[in-house]
Parts: C-alpha cells; sequence; structure tokens
C-alpha cells in the first residue's frame, strides 16, 4: 500500500495518509504566545486546513488525543470551543490528558486519525 506524506520536512511531516486512514501529527497553535483560548482556535483551524489537504475534514475524524499544558486551568475553556468546532452528528473518540509539552508557552497540542469519506 502506497503512503502519501504532506508538509513533510526533515524530521516528520504534518499528514500521512494510507489508504483512506488519515494521520495528523500533532496540530498546536502558530503563535505559541496566546492564552488557550487563541492557541485552541488556531489548533482547530490547522486540523482543519491539514484534512482538507488530505481530502477529509473533521465530520470524518476517528479519534482526537489533547494534550494540555494544565489541565484543571485550561480544560473548560478548550471544551467550549471543542463544542463548537466539533461536527455534533460525528463526534470522534477522544482523549485528553495533562502533559509536559515541548515548549513552555505550548498550552494544547492534538493528534487526529481521520478517514477520507468514501
Amino acid at each position: 500500500m502506497t503512503i502519501q506524506r504532506l508538509h513533510a520536512g526533515t524530521r516528520f511531516c504534518e499528514v500521512a495518509v494510507s489508504g483512506n486512514l488519515i494521520h495528523l501529527a500533532g496540530q498546536l497553535a502558530d503563535d505559541t504566545n496566546q492564552d488557550i483560548h487563541s492557541q485552541t482556535a488556531q489548533t482547530f483551524a490547522n486540523i482543519d486546513r491539514f484534512l482538507a489537504d488530505a481530502g477529509s475534514s473533521k465530520s470524518h475524524i476517528l479519534s482526537v488525543t489533547i494534550y494540555l499544558k494544565n489541565i484543571e486551568q485550561d480544560y473548560a475553556a478548550m471544551n467550549k470551543l471543542w463544542d463548537a468546532w466539533i461536527d455534533p452528528q460525528n463526534p470522534p473518540a477522544r482523549t485528553c490528558v495533562e502533559a509536559k509539552l515541548y515548549a513552555p508557552d505550548v498550552l494544547v497540542e492534538m493528534t487526529v486519525t481521520a478517514v477520507k469519506p468514501l
């Protein structure tokens, strides 16, 4: 089976597609100097963009893993945006955990697995 890699760099690609299965690398905000609201919104925009590049959309997400720097402080704000963003007719499986992220100013990161619609 062929693997298509989109937005590839030397260390990783943002999107890997095999058949109709799509994997997104950990997505985060472009501007990590912002608060959880802005970082979450930017993360969703990046997910939307990369899914579109792979021929899919948020309605076809199978699962999302959400990493929050401070779950007690940011969970409610992230969920408010999540509830407005996600397709309520097609909610994915989801995990949300607190994690030490790669840089101190990163508040949220998400990994996504989706499918291409048939």
